[in-house]
């Protein structure tokens, strides 16, 4: 293990999908770099691979937004973390989603979300950090379940490589 991993992989952080729309085209991924990052204002960040698609959309659009999974909802994490719409494929044709705030992509079937608008970026390495300014949200009824951690994530082959 390298110096870093004894640290690391210990970390079980929640995954969430991103998803980007801007020029026409729609975009999303799985994400485990994700954080509220401010009080006042509220603000969050998720962080995107440069390699990814959903970064190349991401990069024009004004709104982003968050989804966090269910446990079980492995098979949603699977479309967004294991797809690449590079290969043309079409994440959003099976699953149920609306259009938010600003045109932004919302999951229609996910624990809780949120629509930012995007009000800074910053680099972080190979990811971006997209900041994050809150302007819709929703959440379903109930108390809620177990959210997807990235140790429910794991077998998810990425359908771009790391670097």
């Amino acid at each position: 293990m390298g110096d870093m991993d004894a640290f690391t992989s210990r970390l079980d952080p929640d995954m969430c999908v991103v998803t980007a729309a801007a020029g026409g085209e729609r975009a999303g991924c799985l994400v485990g770099f994700a954080s509220q990052c401010s009080l006042r204002p509220v603000r969050f960040v998720v962080w995107l691979s440069e390699v990814n698609r959903t970064y190349r959309v991401a990069r024009s659009a004004q709104f982003l937004a968050v989804h966090l999974l269910a446990r079980e909802q492995v098979e949603l994490a699977e479309i967004f973390g294991g797809r690449t719409g590079d290969d043309g494929v079409d994440k959003f044709r099976d699953v149920r989603w609306r259009k938010g705030h600003g045109g932004a992509v919302v999951l229609q079937d996910t624990e809780a979300w949120f629509v930012g608008r995007v009000v800074g970026q910053a680099g972080g390495g190979d990811h971006i950090g997209f900041v994050l300014d809150p302007v819709e949200w929703g959440a379903l009824e109930g108390p809620g379940g177990p959210l997807l951690r990235l140790s429910d994530a794991r077998d998810i082959e990425p359908g771009h490589p790391v670097g």
